[in-house]
């Protein structure tokens, strides 16, 4: 039958084994975490750079840089931005409600930080100014690299007529 020791061996078992478990999810998470907190607190650095021919780490002239984003925005494209926008969805509305990021009605000339009852990183809430097209266009390209510590984990959009076009859409939302 079942005496008290079988099942304080059965306890016992299912005890160690959660130990192990927890134990090795923890270590895991410690040794492949790329969060700063996690890494001495500060951003981790790029362990190596590969020189690329005719680049400037070859010693040759710099690609250039295409058109400005002020250019870029005088033509940008709402519709366009619109369908750029999916890419926020997952954490952002537009119905005024908050989700996992601040609600982005108003955004563009809206103060940086200022959404009542949103819990925001300290470096959003000590940066200060105003989201203008100009401002979100640094923002939307790199958001750890323009404020550091921020929550946001999206890594930006690399093509100025992508923000630039998205940019286009917050301004006609109000």
């Amino acid at each position: 039958m079942f005496d008290t020791m079988t099942a304080t061996k059965t306890v016992g078992a299912l005890c160690g084994a959660a130990l192990i478990f927890f134990l090795v999810k923890w270590g895991a998470e410690s040794l492949y975490s790329m969060e700063p907190a996690k890494v001495g607190g500060e951003e981790p650095a790029q362990a190596y750079s590969v020189a690329v021919s005719g680049g400037e780490a070859a010693g040759g002239s710099t690609a250039e840089a295409g058109p400005d984003f002020d250019t870029v925005y005088a033509s940008a494209d709402a519709k366009k931005g619109e369908t750029i926008f999916n890419k926020c969805k997952a954490c952002h509305k537009v119905d005024g409600s908050d989700s996992v990021g601040p609600h982005l009605n108003g955004i563009v000339g809206r103060a940086v930080g200022s959404v009542a009852g949103f819990a925001y990183s300290d470096g959003v809430k000590n940066h200060g100014g105003t989201w203008d097209p100009k401002s979100l266009d640094t923002w939307i390209e790199n958001p750890k690299k323009d404020i550091p510590g921020t929550k946001m984990t999206f890594a930006g959009l690399p093509k100025v007529e992508d923000r630039a076009n998205l940019i286009a859409y917050l301004a006609t939302i109000k």
